[in-house]
């Protein structure tokens, strides 16, 4: 997909901007029906079905006009979630004050953290777990995503 996948991010950027709306994320993976390309939109608030829908006719319209994706694919367009992973700096960014899993390296040594995502820097993320202030460095972290906790009814 790399061949292409600056194209189609750019019309999807494009778009994106004409429909008020942000790229979150492109992925993709081969299935048994074929390749399948995931595009990944945010906003503040939300993103509905219908403007997925609405991207999704765009963006299928831009890709069959260039004609840019030479086998048979499927495209879908979707929100990252409510618990979405964490790929980008400007994930990370994006997710400032939120409550965040995050496994990392340290001294050769693998760890998780949860908790607060406080700070996003050049080269680190600072994380308040629980009152104990923790910096990591991006290049030690393998995998992160937001975390939704429900709270229990009653117990607000």
């Amino acid at each position: 997909m790399e061949y292409y996948r600056v194209q189609i991010e750019e019309i999807a950027k494009k778009l994106c901007q004409e429909m008020h709306l942000a790229l979150y994320d492109i992925d993709e993976k081969m299935s048994g029906k074929g390749r399948i390309i995931t595009v990944y939109l945010t906003k503040i608030g939300g993103v509905s079905l219908d403007e997925c829908a609405r991207f999704s006719r765009a963006l299928s319209e831009e890709l069959e006009t260039f004609d840019l994706i030479p086998e048979r694919y499927y495209l879908e367009v979707s929100s990252p979630g409510i618990e979405r992973p964490l790929k980008l700096k400007s994930h990370y960014v994006s997710a400032i004050n939120e409550k965040v899993a995050v496994q990392y390296s340290e001294s050769e040594e693998k760890r998780s953290v949860m908790g607060t995502l406080l700070e996003v820097n050049q080269d680190t993320i600072t994380i308040d777990d629980r009152g104990t202030i923790l910096e990591i460095p991006f290049k030690a972290i393998a995998r992160a995503k937001t975390v939704y906790l429900a709270i229990p009814k009653g117990s607000e």
